[in-house]
Order: C-alpha cells, then structure tokens, then sequence
C-alpha cells in the first residue's frame, strides 16, 4: 500500500453542515420536496455545467446576478423562494466543528501535508475562512471562484495535488458529494464520503492513516 502522504478536504460538509443536507431541510421547511429543493439551488451538481450556481463557483458570475438568476428560474417552476438563502444557515454553529478541527488540526500536526479543496463562491470567502483557522489546517486552499474551475473537474484536484507536491496514490480527499469523491478516485487517490456524522468520516481516515504508515 501506497504510503499517504497529503490530506485533501472539502470544506462545506465537512467543517461545517453538509450545503446540500441545508437545502434539504429549507425545503422540509418550505413544503417543497427536497430534491426540488437541492436542484433549484445547486443544479446538476455532479455535473460542471452553465447553471447559475456553477458559474458562480467558477467565478463567472456575480452573487448578485446568480440569485436573481437563480430567483427567476425558481419562480418559472412556480416557487417564490430565494435559493441563497438555503445556504445562510452554514454559518451556525454545530456541535461537531470543534471536534473536526481539532482532529484535522492533529492530523496535520504529524507532519501531513493538508489542503482544501472547495466549490466556494467569491463573496462567501471572508465569511467560511471566519469559521475556523485556516492557515494553522491548510498548506494550501484550492478555491473554485479563483482557480475558475470547481469540482469534479479533475483539474481542480490536481491543482491540489500539486500545491501539496504529492502523486494522487499518496493522497485521500474528503468530500460530502459522491461525485466529487468518485472524480478524486478515478485520478488514483482514496476518496472517503462525509455524511451526517463527520466524525465517523474522521474515524475512517484516521484508520486509512494508521494502515499506510
């Protein structure tokens, strides 16, 4: 076995609530089923295509034009709701960021190479780096709005891949979406899906760690 040498974490769903997990409850909460809910805001997320919510991760657009875009294609299929505002409720606190953290944060202190990952949006970045110590987690931050491509385009992963200076075989990668993990693997790294429980993704990677040293 390949000897892991680099971390890749997302970051939505993985350091803090799943995006899609709060789409799904907004639209619990709106009577609106909650995969119309997910495909009013996010699109055809394994897919990289012109939806507006894609644009805006690759820096293509403004937030501003995305939610009035993204406002207008909601009320075509008759729902008057604002699909950004799904996403609002990420910055609450949740009783398993601290413990991700400082399990992250321990991981890297043994000398393994970090970085993130993340499908983020230009006029969300002061506000997801305020969520935890970004510089003390990271060697690297692989942001989609400035690098212009986004997950699972397997540029951005290799964009990582070569910030942390590791092969894709000496690197797991972290990721909420099945398909951004499925895109990691098919480049040859480990891939581990969070789900609700991050902490079990967590006792996962800690086991894959233990196995490759």
């Amino acid at each position: 076995m390949t000897t892991i040498e680099a971390v890749l974490f997302d970051f939505g769903g993985v350091f803090t609530e799943s995006p899609f997990l709060a789409a799904h409850e907004a639209g619990e909460e709106l009577g609106i089923d909650v995969d119309v809910a997910f495909d009013l805001c996010f699109g055809a997320y394994h897919d990289d295509g012109d939806h507006p919510w894609h644009r805006l991760e690759r820096g293509e657009m403004t937030l501003e034009d995305a939610r009035a875009t993204l406002r207008a294609m909601a009320a075509e299929r008759g729902f008057e709701v604002d699909p950004v505002e799904f996403l609002f409720r990420l910055a609450r606190d949740d009783e398993q960021r601290a413990p991700v953290v400082q399990r992250a944060l321990a991981i890297k202190a043994t000398g393994m190479r970090t970085a993130c990952v993340t499908n983020n949006i230009l006029e969300f970045g002061d506000g997801w780096r305020s969520l935890v110590p970004v510089d003390e987690l990271f060697d690297a931050v692989i942001d989609s709005c400035e690098t212009g491509v986004r997950k699972p385009d397997p540029r951005i992963y290799r964009l990582a891949l070569d910030a942390v200076d590791v092969d894709a075989e000496a690197a797991v990668f972290l990721d909420d979406h099945p398909a951004n993990v499925a895109a990691a693997e098919a480049m040859g790294m480990q891939g581990i899906v969070v789900g609700r429980d991050r902490l079990a993704a967590f006792d996962r990677l800690e086991e894959l760690l233990a196995t490759s040293e």
